[in-house]
């Protein structure tokens, strides 16, 4: 992402009372950000979604047309979008594992997240988590097995990109994000830290409720930085 673009970006999520650090992360130099970040925003923008329309039906294919409405400030009238979500398991919807397959709410929650990021002026810029299997945060399958074991993960867990010699407990790790978090004296040096790749990585070594409350954490300490808390959306 360039520096206009990242403004941009932190511009129309500020509206929204959402923070860049925490929500957003790269991909290859593309703008990810999260889907629950989004339902928060459509909450927020009070989006209204009309029928799904299924557009293709297979075992292991759903093709799904959405359309969102949202009121415009002011009360000066609405916008509509509308997008389709898609999910064909093997080419854009990986299933490891005993993972099952939801093709169906997969290829909503994409038609959803693009119809959000039209209205509220995002799309083009960043693409949601869900959009591709490639824009989740990755971990390594044996890793991923032990965790879903409940097991302990091993030592040498180089997809977490953690110097083994630290301890590897999801306890430690939490501690040691929350100390850089803390450590942070800037707004921009908190954006960094949770945008950084490593950060990403010990982030989805973590169980989702330890992740929320990180980037909780962190958006408390970009307001305690100055970073504005509440919305300032004209009509909200």
């Amino acid at each position: 992402m360039s520096a206009e673009s990242d403004k941009q970006i932190a511009d129309i999520l500020q509206t929204y009372g959402e923070p860049l650090a925490g929500n957003v992360w790269r991909v290859q130099g593309t703008a990810v950000i999260y889907h629950k970040t989004l339902e928060r925003i459509a909450a927020q923008a009070r989006i209204a979604f009309g029928p799904p329309e299924v557009l293709r039906a297979e075992r292991d294919e759903a093709v799904i047309l959405v359309t969102g409405e949202m009121q415009l400030a002011n009360d000066v009238g609405t916008r509509r979008e509308w997008s389709i979500g898609e999910a064909l398991i093997g080419v854009n919807y990986r299933v490891s594992g005993k993972q099952a397959a939801y093709v169906f709410a997969m290829a909503e929650k994409r038609a959803k997240d693009r119809v959000i990021l039209k209205l509220i002026g995002l799309h083009g810029l960043l693409y949601s988590e869900d959009e591709a299997d490639e824009f989740k945060p990755t971990r390594d399958p044996q890793q991923q097995t032990r965790r879903d074991a409940g097991e302990p993960p091993l030592a040498d867990d180089s997809a977490s990109q953690r110097d083994p010699a630290n301890d590897d407990s999801p306890q430690a790790v939490e501690a040691r994000l929350r100390a850089k978090i803390d450590a942070a004296g800037s707004i921009n040096a908190v954006t960094d830290l949770m945008l950084a790749p490593e950060t990403q990585a010990d982030l989805a070594y973590l169980a989702p409720g330890l992740r929320d409350e990180l980037r909780e954490h962190a958006k408390t300490r970009l307001v305690a930085l100055g970073w504005p808390a509440r919305s300032n959306r004209k009509g909200a």
